[in-house]
């Protein structure tokens, strides 16, 4: 045949969807290379890309991504995918390898800001077809079947060893129960879809749908038509919530035209390019993969002779792991995950050790006799949950030699657990002896439960590899697996799966929770002898001994002593922002001359252009309904008082839902307090972030989210709060790395940095400055710390680009210092591969020298903004320590009990306000010696509102 004549099939892929499956597919078992990655979805993806290929032999490709911008779907329904749980962070690092992956192999990747992937493809397979192609989705998206004709067809991959199924019109038919593919928008209509929050109609499942689509064809004619169903309850459903299938309707409805040129030229399949193909695959330690593209390609890959010290090959549960991403007709075993010979991982079935049951009187006294003997002893505690509060101790184990390790019962009642706990005080409040556990925080503050404090030098694993490799995953099972070649036992084996049928550790057999707390307590010690050696080549050993070890003992004092909660405070401004809400609804009414539903953004664009007229040519949605989200609605204020009636009305319902009415259930009912765990080994930059409650997201900008720190009190009427915040200390750290003298001076003179810099930027004199000069400077001052592009400053200020890009330029010409330390920490991080902060705190950039500009960039803004955000890590957490040690020296009766971003929290007895303020000005300001002077704001106040 005629290259003429050859039918053209165009492949187009789904990447979210595909990348999703892959991730997950091997999530048991994940993937992990030398250097910690997740390499799950990489491969996955490859072996999906690669087989299709090689199968299918299309003669053009392309893979469509979603953007991170709003879409038009947003504007239409503001809860649209409004629960779904945010990327996992090693899935998140996973993507830029993927795209470099997909450029390697000479494949085009299709986007378009606003809208989906789904909407990319749609459009293309619509012009494909016009082309004369045969067009294949590749998907396991149900939605596509609306985009099935004669000439386009739904690729669903393999999976289990099945191979590809191909769905046509007669397939999309049969599977949804519909006469053409077109109904399936109104079956997705009625039935919703939870995964993208889109409503439906409650209480109609698929049986139901299909009914009314036969008797009535489409959603329209059904609720034109709602009153010949004949079902009572079914019809009043219509009837309520018609409005609904509508808008879900439209919602699930793929859009196609979305502005994209179909080139096909540019979609035509082409050879890879080889040396970056190469290159690529040996990062990510792909040697089967790459042996296998190589030999195809006729190329010798030198990659696969040599192996590194680390296997990434994962582990077979029960019997080989099939290739969950062929799309071979024969099911294989891929040669990317046989277990080869040699490289089989140890686990506790396999490797030879000692651990014992300690559940007796004689056992126990042994057993401590042995522990005070030793300079090193790992120990970790067994629990009934996770909750540091209410859950009690079911055991702790003990290891001090590799391959051994002893499992200590504590019983279920109080006073027996407490008498034997005590047992082991000795050992605990042990100075001499180095206490060295996994996520140790935990084990300190459920043990304080029993008035057991730890005493002497403490090490642990998960803080230790946090600042080795501070952008991969912490936990024992991973670390276990890459620095052992170990696969330890699964908690779900003793336990169960997570939910309601899930035991807790308690009725766990006896034996089988003897095993896994010693596999634990040894693991865990052995992972410390890695960790030390590496600690000292990376140079953080003092990083991690002098600012992370200490701040342990800081953080479980704060997440253990809590802060007290007035929940009648709350419920009473639940109750007041409930009459609001309504006053508000009855203004919304009243000047729309009608009731409608708010939450619906097409009832509101109805009522906002059509019956109030409001501009003459309202934005329209791609599905051609009038766009009403905030940002549109923010720039109407002016045109009419229900704009911004309607905008206070989002808001506060939004305030009253996510916190006024959440924080009580937090409360701990035994000690009326919130408890919230404080993360050490989770944001890259150092920084400390936090959980249940997420105190860094309690609102702060708007005057009604600054009520709710009225609710965070002092634990009774003999105390205070007090609030101290760094002064901008970001900026402080930029001056400080630049050295710019400008910026310091600024500083020492205690000058407004924001209007010292509109100056500077603008060329007036301070007095001259205004308040939009001002505002201008300051966006650019702190969208310096992140690499702010003119495109970002022209939308944070709403002007346009080439304003914002003179901003930028005129603030490096006067600022060139800042340019100059800029370039340079880039041309640092390129060189060594990574960047450091003031206390030596490392972030590694594997991707600063990239081939891939998008991946390179990232790095780049990362290689800026991690030394300033982590120097300020280092700052606070530094004054942390030497706080709480201050205190506890002087053993006063106040507290720190908050922490979030640059700000602490002090719960402060009245007859100790000049003492703290004291200590909590002199910690803080001199944290770290610097040039630059440090600045902070202190108050005191019955409440975090007023101490703020």
């Amino acid at each position: 045949m005629s290259e003429e004549n050859k039918t053209k099939k165009l492949f187009l892929l789904d990447a979210m969807a595909l990348i999703y499956r892959a991730y997950y597919a091997l999530n048991k078992n994940p993937r992990i290379n030398s250097k910690g990655l997740n390499t799950s979805a990489i491969l996955g993806f490859a072996n999906t890309l690669y087989d299709l290929i090689k199968k299918e032999n299309p003669t053009h490709i392309g893979v469509a991504f979603d953007t991170q911008a709003p879409t038009v779907r947003h504007d239409d329904y503001i809860h649209y995918k409004a629960n779904r749980e945010a990327m996992p962070e090693d899935l998140s690092a996973s993507i830029p390898y993927i795209k470099a992956l997909i450029e390697a192999f000479n494949i085009p990747i299709l986007f378009v800001e606003g809208y989906e992937a789904d909407d990319v493809i749609g459009t293309l397979v619509k012009k494909a077809e016009e082309h004369g192609f045969e067009t294949y989705m590749m998907t396991p998206d149900k939605d596509f079947g609306q985009l099935v004709s004669e000439k386009s067809f739904i690729y669903k991959p393999a999976k289990f060893g099945n191979s590809a199924e191909v769905w046509g019109v007669n397939e999309v038919c049969e599977r949804f129960g519909v006469k053409r593919p077109e109904q399936v928008i109104d079956i997705l209509g009625l039935w919703g879809d939870a995964a993208d929050n889109i409503p439906g109609i409650p209480g109609i499942g698929e049986v139901t749908a299909k009914k009314l689509l036969e008797d009535f064809d489409n959603i329209e004619n059904l609720i034109e038509n709602c009153k010949d169903i004949k079902n009572p309850k079914l019809k009043e459903k219509v009837e309520k919530f018609g409005h609904q299938a509508i808008m879900s309707k439209q919602l699930a409805t793929i859009i196609l035209d979305v502005p994209i040129d179909f080139k096909e030229d540019d979609l035509k399949i082409s050879e890879p390019n080889k040396e970056y193909l190469k290159e690529l695959l040996e990062e990510l330690e792909f040697r089967a993969f790459a042996s296998r593209v190589f030999t195809d390609l006729g190329l010798k890959n030198e990659s696969t002779e040599t192996k590194s010290q680390f296997d990434t090959t994962p582990i077979p549960s029960g019997s080989y792991q099939t290739d969950l991403f062929a799309v071979y007709e024969n099911p294989t075993i891929s040669e990317e995950t046989k277990i080869e010979e040699n490289t089989e991982k140890k686990n506790i079935y396999n490797t030879k050790h000692n651990y014992s049951l300690v559940d007796s009187e004689e056992k126990r006294k042994n057993l401590i006799q042995n522990l005070i003997k030793q300079k090193v002893v790992c120990f970790d505690t067994e629990t009934t949950g996770l909750d540091i509060i209410n859950s009690k101790l079911v055991g702790i184990s003990f290891s001090y030699k590799v391959g051994e390790a002893y499992f200590v019962l504590i019983p279920e009642e109080d006073d027996a657990a407490k008498e034997i706990i005590n047992e082991f005080v000795p050992f605990f409040a042990n100075p001499d002896i180095e206490k060295v556990g996994q996520n140790i925080k935990f084990d300190i503050s459920i043990l304080k439960q029993y008035g057991i404090e730890i005493k002497g030098k403490i090490f642990d694993t998960m803080i230790a590899h946090y600042l080795i490799q501070p952008d991969m995953r912490h936990g024992m099972d991973v670390l276990a697996e890459i620095y052992l070649n170990y696969q330890t036992v699964k908690i779900e084996s003793l336990i169960g799966k997570k939910g309601k049928d899930q035991l807790n550790m308690r009725h766990a057999d006896t034996e089988l929770l003897k095993e896994y707390a010693c596999e634990d307590a040894d693991i865990t010690l052995q992972l410390m002898h890695v960790f030390k050696p590496l600690l000292k080549e990376n140079d953080t050993t003092a990083l991690f001994e002098k600012i992370e070890i200490p701040l342990i003992q800081v953080l479980s004092s704060m997440e253990c002593e809590g802060v007290k909660i007035d929940i009648k405070a709350l419920q009473d401004y639940s109750i007041q922002l409930e009459t609001e809400i309504k006053e508000l609804e009855t203004k919304i009414f009243e000047l729309a001359g009608t009731e409608f539903n708010i939450a619906s953004p097409k009832q509101m664009g109805e009522i906002l252009f059509n019956r109030l007229h409001i501009v003459e040519k309202a934005k329209l949605t791609k599905t051609k309904q009038y766009a009403t989200g905030e940002e549109i609605l923010s720039k109407l204020v002016n045109k009419h008082p229900i704009i911004q009636e309607i905008l206070d009305y989002r808001s506060l319902t939004k305030l009253k839902s996510t916190y006024v009415d959440s924080l009580p259930s937090l409360v701990n009912n035994k000690t009326g307090r919130i408890h919230c765990s404080y993360n050490q080994a989770v944001a890259a930059t150092g920084r400390l972030s936090s959980n249940n409650p997420n105190l860094q997201n309690i609102p702060i900008r708007t005057e009604k989210g600054r009520e709710i720190r009225k609710a965070f009190v002092p634990r009774n009427e003999d105390y205070v709060l007090l609030s101290s915040d760094y002064s901008q200390v970001e900026l402080r750290i930029i001056a400080e790395f630049s050295k710019d003298e400008d910026m310091i001076a600024a500083f020492v003179n205690n000058i407004d940095i924001h209007t010292a810099t509109a100056a500077k930027v603008y060329g007036i004199t301070i007095e001259e400055v205004t308040k939009d000069m001002r505002r201008n400077a300051k966006t650019v001052n702190f969208g310096i710390i992140y690499g702010i592009s003119a495109f970002g400053l022209a939308d944070r200020l709403n002007i346009p680009r080439k304003e914002a890009a003179q901003i930028i330029e005129q603030y490096f010409a006067k600022y060139p210092t800042i340019k100059e330390y800029m370039n340079s920490t880039i041309e640092f991080a390129k060189a060594n591969g990574f960047v450091q902060t003031i206390m030596d705190r490392k972030r590694y950039l594997r991707d600063i020298n990239s081939n891939n500009a998008i991946v390179r960039g990232f790095a780049e803004r990362n290689a800026i903004n991690a030394p300033i955000q982590g120097s300020a890590a280092d700052m606070i957490k530094i004054a942390m320590v030497d706080i709480f040690a201050e205190f506890e020296k002087q053993n006063l009766k106040s507290r720190m009990i908050m922490q979030v971003h640059d700000e602490l929290v002090f719960d402060v007895h009245k007859t100790e306000i000049e003492i703290v303020k004291s200590i909590v000005s002199d910690k803080m300001k001199n944290a770290i010696k610097m040039l630059v002077p440090i600045e902070i704001e202190m108050n005191i106040g019955e409440n975090w509102l007023v101490a703020h």
